[in-house]
């Protein structure tokens, strides 16, 4: 009996020993990533960053393995001592196999029929990245690693900023910005300004204005309001806000198209209320995006959000689920919240306004339009920035220029196109190690 117990042990020592170490590193090839893909592929310094994450996993699951070896070179093993530190072995692996796996189905999308719409949607984030390094140089500090995006069957955009820590990776920090986007929605340029509200996401990380903006509008709020309850609920949005209004400032007008689009569902829906959500109640939102057109100089459009939102929703206000204080308050509070966001100045910022670091006004609305007009005709022009096809692809759209189809067809190659140039900056695999 204690002759079986021991073989079976150390069958099972020396299948984890196999097991171990098997998850240390991806290529292009191993991810599936042909000839005809590079172009779409993530960066060389992407595979080491990952790499690398990989690596720290590994020597974990070495310093746990080399404990159960040492078990294992006893003439009688004591069972549940091997039991512990197997199960300390299974857990390394396990921590292993969800990075290892998150990387592989993430690099592995560029060598599908989404790789080129994948690759437009990392050209349109680094493109926002690229805003703030000429309108603010320095802020950003050295080369930055730009964002993936990825496909996933959610319902809705979603972004993991850099340097988080991933549940899904049990702790593990996320080596650089992931975007993911649904399936149908990442062929819909036209729709990709809330994918602009996620790169504002990974801009307010990267900045490092996370708290200061939250101290900020909650020190507004409350001198606004005197209401504590009012100041933790507008303090709980502020990401959201932030991300909102970001998008509002890349993308222009259109980008509030999208974005109310996005959210436009049965009044049940748009006028519920969470009060531990951090998303602004959806009714609120869009009023809070009408303000920051007026903000920006753009009135008329201000004025056409404001009222087919009023009209879409305003009549089923008195059955809505948003408490009284926090609707009856909104008109007051949101000029508020739009001035202290965007236009005042951040000591994260050195002492520049959002909107100062990220410029956005009427030249570059006449430039948008007159893109969408180009769309038309089935090109796009060479002086029109990333951001800007996607917001020239909504007003193509929504004034019915073109066929949906044709205008993904011509804003995707495009797209496509910048992205197999060196359009942004990339640093090396040796400085992403090493940082």
């Amino acid at each position: 009996m204690a002759d079986a117990l021991n073989r079976f042990l150390r069958a099972k020592i020396r299948g984890l020993s196999f097991r171990a170490g098997r998850l240390c590193s991806l290529t292009p090839r191993e991810v599936g990533i042909r000839p005809q893909d590079v172009p779409y592929a993530p960066s060389t310094a992407h595979f080491a960053a990952a790499n690398t994450r990989l690596r720290e996993i590994d020597a974990g699951v070495r310093r746990a393995l080399a404990r159960l070896e040492e078990d294992a070179r006893r003439p009688v093993l004591h069972a549940q001592q091997v039991l512990h530190h197997a199960a300390l072995v299974e857990r390394e692996i396990d921590r292993a196999r969800r990075a290892f796996g998150l990387f592989f189905d993430i690099f592995s999308q560029r060598g599908t029929r989404f790789a080129s719409a994948l690759a437009a949607c990392d050209v349109i984030a680094a493109d926002c990245f690229q805003v703030v390094r000429r309108s603010a140089p320095g802020l950003l500090g050295p080369p930055l690693l730009k964002p993936v995006t990825y496909l996933e069957h959610s319902f809705s955009p979603a972004t993991f900023r850099r340097g988080v820590l991933l549940r899904r990776l049990l702790g593990e920090r996320n080596p650089f910005p992931l975007i993911r986007v649904p399936y149908e929605r990442i062929e819909a340029p036209w729709g990709m300004g809330v994918v602009l509200h996620e790169i504002g996401h990974n801009l307010q990380a990267d900045l490092s204005i996370w708290n200061e903006t939250q101290s900020a509008l909650q020190r507004r709020v409350l001198g606004a309001t005197g209401d504590p309850w009012l100041t933790r609920l507008w303090g709980r949005w502020h990401k959201e806000i932030f991300a909102d209004l970001v998008a509002c400032l890349l993308g222009g007008p259109a980008s509030v198209h999208s974005m109310k689009d996005f959210l436009a569902y049965p009044a049940a829906r748009v006028l519920t209320f969470h009060p531990l959500s951090v998303h602004p109640t959806p009714y609120i939102r869009v009023l809070i995006q009408a303000e920051m057109l007026q903000r920006m100089g753009f009135p008329e459009q201000a004025r056409d959000v404001r009222s087919n939102w009023v009209r879409l929703y305003g009549g089923q206000l008195a059955r809505s689920r948003i408490p009284a204080r926090l609707l009856q308050s909104s008109d007051r509070v949101i000029p508020h919240v739009v001035d202290e966001v965007c236009f005042q100045p951040r000591r994260g910022l050195a002492q520049h306004a959002l909107v100062d670091v990220v410029p956005f006004g009427p030249e570059d609305q006449r430039r948008i339009l007159q893109g969408a007009r180009e769309l038309a005709r089935g090109r796009v022009p060479s002086w029109l920035p990333p951001r800007f096809t996607v917001s020239a692809s909504r007003e193509a759209l929504e004034r019915n220029l073109a066929p949906a189809a044709s205008i993904s067809k011509t804003v995707l190659a495009r797209l496509t196109q910048l992205g197999a140039r060196d359009l942004v900056e990339q640093p090396s695999a040796a400085s992403v190690m090493a940082a």
